[in-house]
C-alpha cells in the first residue's frame, strides 16, 4: 500500500514525458514511438535499475493495447475514405501475408541458417503492418484516399492472420489440408462477430438515452471490447473483430460522436505510449547489441525483396501503376505489432525465440527511422503527394428524444468548398435547418444572406427522418461547393 503513492507518481511522470515526447518528436523529425521505447529502457535495467522480463504478461498488456489501438483506428476511419480502396486493402491482408511470411522465411533461412519452422515464423512475425504507425503518419503525409485507404485497411486487418500464422508455428500445429479451413473459419467469424457487435451496438447507443455525455464514448469503446473477447472466445479473430465493430461504430449514427472519437483518440495514444515504454521496459540493451546483425539482415529481406514481391502479387488483379505500386511497397510500416507477436512463441518457451524478440527490436527501430523519414519525400518524388486540401466535415449529433429531433454540430475546416457558401446554397432537405452559427468565439442567428467561412462552427437543427439526408448534403457541399449536385457529389 505504501509504494501505490510512488508507482502512481511514477506513472503520471512517464505519462507526461511521453506526451511532451510528441512535440519534441515533430520537431527533430523522429516517430515518437522511438522516443516512447527509449523512455522504457531508461527505466529498465540498464537505466533506472527496473528490471522487467516477463514475456507472458507483456504478451498480455500488448494485446490489450493492440485492441484499444485498432478500435480507436477503427472509430476514426471513414467508410467512404477507404470504400474505393476495399479490394485492395483486403488483397494486402492477406495474399500479401502469405507471401510475405514465405519470401522472408526462405530468404532468412539461407541468409542465417533457420530450421524451416523458426524462419516461417520469422515471417510471420515480419509479416503484420503496425496500425499505429500507419494511422498516425499517412492522415498526415497528403497522400491520395485511395492508397490510404487500402494501407489502412490493410494495417486494421492484417494483425489477424499474422497472428493466426504466430499462433500455429509457435505452437507446433500439425500442417494439413484442414489448417487453410481454420484461417479462412476464424477470418469469417470474426467478420461477422464484428459486424453483429457494430450494428447491434450502435442501435443500442442510439436508443440509450444515458443520462451523461461521457458514458457514450465508454458505452462505445466496451462494444469493441466486447467484441474482441467473444471472438477469441468463439475460437474466431478477436482483432478483426474489434477492427470491424469499431469500423461499423464509427460510420454509424452514434450520439455525441466528436466527444467519442476524441475519447477514443486519446485512449489510442494512451495505449500506444504504454505499449512502447512497456517494450522499451522489457528489452535488453546488451541482448539487443548482439541481434544487430541479424535484426539487419531481416529489416532488408522485408523491406527490400518480401514486402514488393508481396504488393506485387497482391495487387495484380487491381494493375495499380507502378508508382503506386512501389509506395505501397515502401509504406509497411512496423512498430509495436511484430515485438508482441514475437513474444507468443517466447511465451511458449521456444527455442530461439528470444534472439527472435531481440532481433525485431533492431528491426523497428531502423525500420522506423528510415521508413518514416523517407516516407514524405518519397510521395512527393512519385507525385503521389496532394496539395493541402480539406480534412473530412467533422458532425457530431445529439439525440432530443422528447423532439424527435436531433442537434448536428458542424465544423468547416480550413479548405473545405463550404467556405464562401451563402446558407440558401446549403440547400437542406425540409425539417433541417442552420440556427446558430459562431465565428470567432461570437455566436449569431444567420440569415438566407449569411455566408460561411473556414473555421465557422455550425449547429444544425433536423428532425430524425432527415437527419442522414441532411448530413450527405453537408458532406456533398463540404466536398464539391454549391455545385455539388450538378458534379455528381452525394456526400455518401
Amino acid at each position: 500500500m505504501d509504494q501505490l503513492p510512488v508507482l502512481l507518481g511514477v506513472g503520471g511522470v512517464v505519462l507526461l514525458a511521453s506526451v511532451l515526447a510528441v512535440r519534441v518528436s515533430i520537431r527533430l523529425g523522429l516517430p515518437s514511438l522511438l522516443l516512447y521505447l527509449a523512455i522504457g529502457v531508461l527505466l529498465g535495467e540498464a537505466g533506472f535499475g527496473i528490471r522487467f522480463d516477463n514475456p507472458d504478461l507483456t504478451q498480455s498488456l500488448g494485446l490489450a493495447a493492440l485492441v484499444m489501438i485498432l478500435a480507436e483506428g477503427g472509430l476514426t476511419t471513414r467508410w467512404s475514405a477507404v470504400k474505393p480502396a476495399l479490394g485492395a486493402g483486403i488483397a494486402l491482408s492477406t495474399v500479401a501475408v502469405v507471401v510475405s511470411i514465405a519470401v522472408t522465411g526462405a530468404a532468412l533461412h539461407w541468409l542465417l541458417g533457420l530450421d524451416w519452422r523458426l524462419a516461417l515464423l520469422w515471417g510471420a512475425v515480419l509479416a503484420s503492418t503496425d496500425a499505429a504507425a500507419v494511422f498516425s503518419v499517412l492522415r498526415t503525409a497528403g497522400i491520395g484516399k485511395r492508397l490510404t485507404g487500402a494501407l489502412e485497411l490493410e494495417s486494421g486487418i492484417n494483425d489477424a492472420p499474422a497472428y493466426i500464422a504466430v499462433v500455429v508455428l509457435a505452437e507446433g500445429t500439425t500442417v494439413d489440408w484442414t489448417l487453410p479451413l481454420l484461417a479462412v473459419y476464424e477470418l469469417t467469424a470474426g467478420l461477422v462477430i464484428g459486424l453483429g457487435f457494430g450494428r447491434l451496438g450502435g442501435m443500442a447507443l442510439r436508443r440509450a438515452a444515458l443520462p451523461a455525455t461521457g458514458l457514450y464514448p465508454l458505452a462505445t469503446i466496451a462494444v469493441c471490447v466486447v467484441a474482441y473477447s467473444s471472438g477469441q472466445l468463439l475460437h474466431a479473430s478477436g482483432l478483426l473483430a474489434t477492427y470491424v465493430a469499431a469500423l461499423v461504430l464509427g460510420n454509424s449514427r452514434l450520439p455525441h460522436r466528436s466527444d467519442t472519437l476524441s475519447f477514443a483518440e486519446g485512449l489510442g495514444w494512451l495505449a500506444q505510449i504504454g505499449l512502447f515504454v512497456l517494450l522499451g521496459l522489457f528489452a535488453s540493451p546488451g541482448r539487443l547489441l548482439d541481434a544487430i546483425v541479424p535484426g539487419l539482415v531481416a529489416a532488408a529481406v522485408v523491406l527490400l525483396l518480401a514486402r514488393p514481391i508481396s504488393v506485387v502479387l497482391a495487387m495484380l488483379p487491381f494493375r495499380l501503376p507502378w508508382r503506386e505500386q512501389a509506395f505501397l511497397s515502401w509504406a509497411g510500416l512496423r512498430g509495436a505489432v511484430p515485438i508482441v507477436l514475437a513474444m507468443i512463441p517466447l511465451s511458449e518457451g521456444l527455442p530461439g525465440a528470444q534472439r527472435l524478440v531481440d532481433a525485431v527490436f533492431v528491426l523497428v527501430i531502423v525500420l522506423t527511422l528510415l521508413q518514416g523519414a523517407t516516407l514524405g519525400p518519397l510521395a512527393r518524388k512519385l507525385g503521389l503527394a496532394r496539395k493541402s486540401e480539406a480534412h473530412e466535415i467533422e458532425v457530431d449529433s445529439a439525440p432530443l428524444d422528447e423532439l424527435g429531433a436531433e442537434l448536428l454540430q458542424v465544423r468547416i475546416q480550413p479548405g473545405s468548398k463550404m467556405h464562401g457558401v451563402y446558407l440558401s446554397e446549403l440547400r437542406l432537405p425540409i425539417g433541417a435547418t442552420v440556427s446558430l452559427v459562431v465565428r470567432d468565439g461570437t455566436g449569431f442567428t444567420p440569415q438566407k444572406t449569411s455566408r460561411l467561412q473556414e473555421l465557422d462552427q455550425l449547429l444544425v437543427v433536423t428532425t430524425s427522418d432527415v437527419r442522414d439526408a441532411a448530413e450527405r448534403r453537408l458532406r456533398a457541399v463540404d466536398r464539391a461547393g454549391r455545385l455539388a449536385r450538378w458534379k455528381g457529389e452525394s456526400g455518401r
